[in-house]
Parts: C-alpha cells; structure tokens; sequence
C-alpha cells in the first residue's frame, strides 16, 4: 500500500503544496486506486496534479464522515472528472443534512446528487474495497472514555436530532505484519476505531495510526487514548487535522509522533 497525503491543515517547509483544515489521502493497493476523503474545497485536486497523480484511473472514493472538510471536494472532483465508473463508499448518514447552531457543517451535495456521479454504496456494515483494506463502517462504542458525544444536529425526515456522528468511520490496511489504520476525525474514538479493526481483521497487532484523532486538551480522554497506543505498541504513529500541538507533544512523549504535512509518502507491505 502507498499513501500520500493530499490534504492536511500543515504544509513542509521547502515544499510548495497548499494545505486547509481539511483531510485527504490518495492511496494505492494492488489495482485499487483511492481517494479517502476529498478536504474542503478543490485544493486536493490542484495538490494532486502538483504531485502528478491521475484522477482518471480513480478506482473507488471512501468517505470517513459526512462534514464538510471531509466532503466539501466532491462537487470539484465532479465537475473536473468522469465518476461514472467509480464507487463512492460512505455511512448511510454521510450525506444527511448537518448543522452546528446556525452553521452549516454538512456535504454540499445531498445524497441524490452524489449518487448521479458514480456508483453510492452506503453501508454501517465493513466493505472489501482492496485486497488488502477494509472499510469499516459503523464503529461500535466498547470505552467508557470514548462515549459519544452529539456534534450539532443532524436531518432526519422533517426533523434536526443530535448528531452522534454514527456515519464517523476508517479505513484499516490489513498485512501480514499488522493493521495500519487510516482515520478521518475519529469521532468515534480512536480506541474504539482500533478495537473494531482488530475484531473485523481477526488480527491484534497493529502497526500504525494516520489521522485526525479529535483530541485538543490534555484530559482524561487524552491520557486514556495516549496509555491505550502505549499498551497496544503502536510504534508508528502519524496524528494530523484535528489534533492539537499540546496533545502530540503529549503522545511524544510515550510515542515518537511522525510530522505529517501535504506530500507525505508512506509505503507499507
């Protein structure tokens, strides 16, 4: 498997891509080519040419959760390439309507529409979608510390209810070493995301983590997710997007963090 990371909140010194608070990953396995969420807006695509990588041979689209600098790119992508023949795999929440107070936080496209681009699977249940990767759909909650906790609201028929972020899901890469899990925001909890990996693949030890991992204070919750990586030795550890500098220095400490930034390459067997 080979991941590049088209879109971060961080750029590299010396390396002239465009970065937003926002996530993408293009990936790479077997004859499987992948794009896990699509940022904000079209800077994915202009980074990806920038790293001379070809949307025309897109194979299949994964989206981790349905807010909008996870989903905001799709209307780009729709405009600029021909889906027809790509599947777009998603909870069946993704693509509900989404509002935090008077903000709108949801895809700017509905459902409909994106089933018009390219082939919608929507699924709580794990997915193939590579030899090697699993899409894990709905992540059920098995740490206390992790509860759900409502993020807005989201539309339900005629009606806005809490938004639990059931639609939050991951991509992990099964190898024969291990399981290297590829997050978005991880609302679900980051632990919870790795237990369901573990339990999906039949296989416990994991390698590595790349993702948002929703944490920004040192508190309880973050010295549960830091004790919990320790005690399962995971060695390569790359937090991003929405996970703040206190908490990575935090984890630094137990765990030498990887620099994540727009370009990274990592490549795994």
């Amino acid at each position: 498997m080979k991941l590049t990371v088209l879109v971060d909140n961080n750029t590299y010194i010396d390396q002239y891509y465009l970065g937003e608070p926002a996530v993408s990953y293009y990936i790479e396995d077997g004859n499987e080519k992948i794009l896990f969420d699509v940022g904000y807006s079209d800077l994915f695509i202009r980074n990806a040419q920038a790293l001379h990588i070809d949307f025309n041979t897109l194979s299949k689209i994964v989206i981790s959760h349905g807010h909008n600098d996870h989903t905001g790119g799709l209307k780009y992508l729709g405009n600029q390439y021909d889906l027809s023949q790509v599947e777009l795999i998603a909870h069946p929440d993704a693509f509900r309507e989404k509002v935090f107070g008077e903000e709108y936080i949801g895809s700017n496209l509905c459902e409909e529409e994106i089933s018009s681009l390219g082939n919608l699977l929507l699924s709580k249940a794990p997915i193939s979608i590579s030899e090697k990767i699993v899409f894990l759909g709905e992540i059920p909650t098995v740490h206390a510390f992790e509860t759900r906790e409502a993020i807005g609201q989201q539309k339900v028929g005629d009606a806005f209810i809490n938004d639990y972020v059931l639609d939050d899901s991951a991509l992990v890469y099964n190898s024969k070493n291990g399981l290297f899990i590829i997050t978005g925001c991880s609302h679900s909890g980051i632990c919870n995301i790795i237990e369901y990996a573990k339990e999906v693949c039949h296989n416990h030890n994991v390698l590595g983590v790349i993702g948002g991992f929703h944490l920004f204070d040192i508190d309880m919750k973050s010295n549960n997710t830091i004790q919990y990586l320790v005690d399962n030795g995971i060695k390569e550890l790359y937090p991003c997007h929405c996970v703040s500098f206190k908490v990575k220095a935090e984890m630094n400490h137990y765990i030498p963090i990887h620099e994540v930034g727009v370009g990274l390459t990592i490549n795994l067997k």
